[in-house]
């Protein structure tokens, strides 16, 4: 197996100041929120790159929740400089941290998307898995798997132990305004019309 390093994502800058490449191709200036490789790459080095990048961004949000709750174990809760540290606001670090908090390391796939943990991180653990199982093998996005999941929620349980609404109940109803309870007609049929 061969191991491809990672190319810097710094431009060389000359003595003026401006950034060039070896062939004297101008480049855009160093910052943070760019990739630009230090020098021209074969393509097996820029799917490395790719893949270093995909992992990346499947697992920040990890570590920023662990550390966090590293910190707030020791030393009490630590948003405020946390944030400071970060630059990530103190609600995203809550999300953050409650989302790593509530899937614990076993739980966590690596082939899914953070996201994918955070929709299902209010579920009981053995639901969590459930989700999660399903979204791996299923290749549910994000959305699917929230559209999934509130489909699930809205659906009419299945619980026998429920028992069919009495003769008595089928005849009156509560008003929704005023809580009294109204005799219907059973010869009326099924039209009710509510008065307003």
């Amino acid at each position: 197996m061969t191991t491809l390093s990672i190319p810097k994502a710094v431009a060389p800058t000359t003595s003026s100041g401006r950034n060039h490449s070896a062939n004297g191709v101008q480049r855009p200036p160093k910052l943070r929120v760019a990739w630009v490789p230090d020098r021209t790459l074969e393509h097996p080095e820029w799917v490395a790159v790719g893949i270093h990048f995909g992992s990346m961004g499947r697992v920040s949000n990890w570590w920023i929740g662990d550390w966090i709750e590293y910190g707030t174990a020791n030393w009490g809760e630590k948003y405020a400089e946390a944030s400071r540290i970060t630059r990530y606001d103190v609600k995203s670090l809550r999300n953050i941290a409650y989302v790593a908090r509530q899937v614990d390391l076993s739980r966590r796939r690596d082939k899914l998307r953070w996201s994918h943990h955070a929709e299902v991180a209010g579920l009981e653990p053995q639901e969590q898995d459930r989700w999660l199982d399903r979204a791996l093998a299923d290749r549910l996005s994000v959305s699917d798997l929230r559209i999934e999941l509130r489909a699930s929620q809205r659906a009419p349980r299945d619980d026998s132990s429920e028992q069919d609404p009495s003769d008595d109940q089928l005849r009156s109803m509560i008003c929704p305004h005023c809580g009294e309870t109204i005799q219907l007609d059973p010869d009326a049929g099924p039209s009710l019309i509510a008065a307003v």
